[in-house]
């Protein structure tokens, strides 16, 4: 019997981040911040670069050059018009990449032949055929596209891109320039240019979809599925007026539903939350906190009902793993609307077992805040929790400490530690006095958590306020809390320290245990 083959045809990610994202208002990126962020897009293992517009300024220029020298990995591409000096000067920016694709395009809507072209549809169609042989006698690798196509005649579009493609086109690339398409419209476009023109079978077909309706993505994947083999993104979705299709959105609607889009991309979806934050940086363009796929909503839950249904089963209303985009663990926002379980939950996360009676009467104490305020944060659990449980066992005690430094001393530490009547002294340098402190600590203890957070807050006023401390710290994959406080905020850090390690230190014989994460 013969194998039937499970192998998926590839869609490859064109990212245009670094070209039509750079042009939404007020994201204007550096040299050094288009490095960055091209060296952060072959992590992300995109399979093309549109780096920038090398003739639009010598800036762009020199970033265009830059990225094609020290970037590698994807193919590096740069963008020109259907004009001579573009052409050229776009071949002399890339041809140090060790891939490099020319884009070239032209208007070919009435209405940009009109008004922005000032040019006859004969006179588009030359200049293509032109533009595309120019480049082609320059570099191996052309791509071509119609500009405004989806509100191009389509007699007149199949003239253009057949022109393209009898000129040298490699790539010809559908871009619904205004975002004036519909899904059902644009995979019909799609499959007529295909069937009458067979000759699009030799090339890649690509797309390029804006936001203007909200329908770029949705664009994009009707498309493929009517032959484009090629989609054009950017990250975040950023790009002129709405943006482009969005990459994230893409690439994770191909890989979460393969049911569906039989088709594979090679994009390092681990990579992609670590992009989006760079680029989000760079740019100023902050990420809308529902954005699929990276926005912060994207993998927390606030309704009692989905809570309840995450912990239990974390496919019954998710349906992606957040670790699988980048983000570390989906979200418990406790609300008003959370219920026992959620609750529960991340008390185990505090390091808080409670049996059904307890657990009812601190219940009860959040409900009472939860309708006070609009979340409910783990220092206000804990605060809970400090008045409705006993005080941890005092293994370890503070005795004194010293603390030697300065602008331009070693900051030292020397601890002196009581247990069970008897001194322990040591000493320990650090980035700074609380770290050495730390140091100095673990090295009489011989407990060695990792610091995950620090935070210190003033609890009265004045000059000698008292100072309140509050860590977190991880041991053996479990979270534990300590606190301090003192009116030397050294001393505080110590003993919110020496809190958490006691609590480590009676992990097993307490019934308030740490529970590894759900």
């Amino acid at each position: 019997m013969e194998k039937v083959s499970t192998r998926r045809e590839k869609i490859i990610i064109f990212d245009t981040t670094l070209r039509d994202g750079e042009q939404s208002p007020g994201a204007s990126l550096g040299l050094k911040e288009k490095l960055e962020i091209a060296r952060q897009l072959a992590r992300l293992k995109v399979d093309v670069i549109e780096a920038g517009f090398p003739i639009s300024s010598p800036g762009d220029f020199t970033a265009v050059k830059t990225i094609a020298s020290e970037v590698e990995g994807p193919i590096i591409c740069g963008l020109a018009r259907a004009l001579p000096k573009d052409i050229e000067r776009c071949a002399e920016a890339i041809r140090s990449a060790v891939h490099y694709r020319l884009h070239t395009f032209i208007g070919t809507s009435p209405i940009h032949m009109k008004y922005q072209m000032k040019k006859s549809p004969a006179e588009i169609l030359r200049m293509t055929y032109d533009a595309v042989k120019l480049a082609r006698n320059l570099i191996t690798d052309v791509e071509f596209s119609p500009m405004d196509a989806t509100r191009t005649e389509l007699d007149f579009l199949i003239e253009v891109v057949s022109a393209a493609i009898d000129a040298g086109a490699t790539t010809i690339n559908i871009p619904d320039t205004v975002g004036y398409a519909v899904p059902e419209e644009f995979g019909r476009l799609i499959r007529i240019l295909r069937d009458r023109l067979p000759i699009l079978e030799k090339v890649v077909i690509s797309v390029h979809c804006h936001d203007d309706l909200g329908m770029a993505t949705a664009n994009s994947l009707a498309a493929v599925l009517n032959g484009a083999r090629q989609i054009e993104c950017t990250v975040n979705g950023i790009g002129e007026r709405a943006g482009n299709a969005s990459l994230e959105e893409v690439v994770m609607a191909i890989k979460t539903r393969p049911d569906f889009f039989r088709f594979a991309n090679s994009v390092e979806t681990k990579e992609i939350y670590k992009t989006s934050r760079l680029v989000s940086h760079y740019t100023g363009l902050a990420v809308q906190a529902n954005k699929a796929i990276v926005g912060s909503n994207a993998f927390a839950h606030s309704s009692g009902i989905h809570q309840d249904g995450i912990l239990k089963e974390r496919t019954t209303f998710e349906i992606m793993r957040p670790e699988n985009v980048g983000v570390s663990e989906s979200k418990i926002i406790l609300t008003s609307r959370s219920g026992r379980h959620a609750l529960n939950h991340k008390l185990k996360q505090l390091g808080y077992y409670l049996k059904d009676k307890e657990l009812e009467k601190v219940y009860q104490r959040f409900k009472e805040l939860a309708d006070k305020k609009k979340e409910v944060f783990e220092e206000d659990l804990l605060a809970i929790m400090e008045e409705e449980t006993t005080v941890v066992p005092e293994t370890y005690r503070l005795e004194y400490f010293n603390i030697i430094t300065g602008s331009k001393t070693v900051p030292t530490a020397m601890v002196r530690l009581q247990k069970a009547g008897k001194i322990f002294q040591e000493a320990a340098f650090g980035d700074g006095p609380v770290d050495a402190c730390y140091k100095a600590i673990d090295k009489i203890t011989g407990i060695k958590p990792r610091l995950l957070d620090y935070s210190l807050r003033s609890i009265s006023s004045g000059k000698d306020a008292l100072g309140e401390v509050t860590v977190k710290v991880e041991y053996k994959k479990q979270s534990i809390f300590g606190r301090g406080r003192s009116t030397d905020i050294i001393e505080a850090s110590a003993k919110a320290y020496l809190d958490a390690l006691n609590r480590i230190v009676v992990l097993p014989k307490r019934t308030t245990l740490i529970s590894e994460k759900i």
